[in-house]
């Protein structure tokens, strides 16, 4: 199921590609800027019992209260109703970088999660390949209204730095992935360059890059 909104240029996908980072055996999940609920869709179909959102868009929030268990319309905060240690995990999909205090955020998953719980998250590449031309050969940096430089987005992470986040907010690191990979094209220079260039240009590959994470014990 794919729906649109007159209200947000994101269409609501479902995101499969990252369900495999949210544990089969979660039972209650929390899905942070749920959108229209694509992605808890996902998550109920595949087994997973009770889907809570959070989403500030007041239009979307009202799509994903019509499949979702319970939706909470407003930004990220500690005045949502939000039970802590409750849930067994918590999920950013391209969330994060539209932050102003990402940390701030991540801590505050950290105590809705129950024991065990772990906290997932897709996030943008600015290495990747095709945002690096654009930025070296254009010797631009344009702003648009989806992707890598969506003109909403705060924060900016590649490989390298995405852990000092996790990290400086009191978590360590499960997985740290590269997703949706898109990188190949016909062209003989850029063929070239991931030949000779393999081990620089690995972390280009992926549009996003995903990461599951709990809280470091003591803390």
């Amino acid at each position: 199921m794919e729906t649109e909104s007159s209200s947000t240029p994101y269409q609501d996908f479902a995101r499969v590609q990252m369900l495999p980072f949210v544990p089969q055996q979660a039972r209650r999940v929390l899905d942070v800027g749920c959108h229209m609920g694509g992605f808890g869709r996902a998550l109920k179909a595949r087994g997973q019992t009770e889907v809570w959102g959070v989403e500030p868009n007041p239009d979307t929030a009202s799509v994903a209260a019509r499949s979702l268990d319970r939706v909470l319309t407003g930004l990220f905060s500690a005045e949502l109703a939000l039970p802590d240690h409750y849930f067994d995990a918590v999920v950013f999909n391209d969330v994060l970088e539209h932050m102003p205090d990402p940390w701030a955020a991540l801590k505050l998953a950290a105590g809705k999660l129950a024991p065990q719980g772990s906290i997932v998250a897709s996030i943008p590449n600015l290495r990747h390949i095709d945002n690096l031309l654009h930025i070296v050969r254009d010797r631009d940096f344009n702003y648009e209204a989806t992707g890598i430089r969506d003109r909403t987005h705060l924060r900016f992470y590649t490989r390298k730095s995405l852990p000092r986040l996790f990290e400086e907010s009191g978590l360590e690191i499960l997985a740290l992935e590269g997703i949706n990979e898109d990188w190949w094209t016909p062209s003989l220079p850029r063929r070239l360059a991931f030949r000779v260039f393999k081990s620089f240009l690995a972390d280009t590959r992926h549009i996003q890059y995903a990461v599951v994470a709990r809280p470091i014990s003591g803390a």
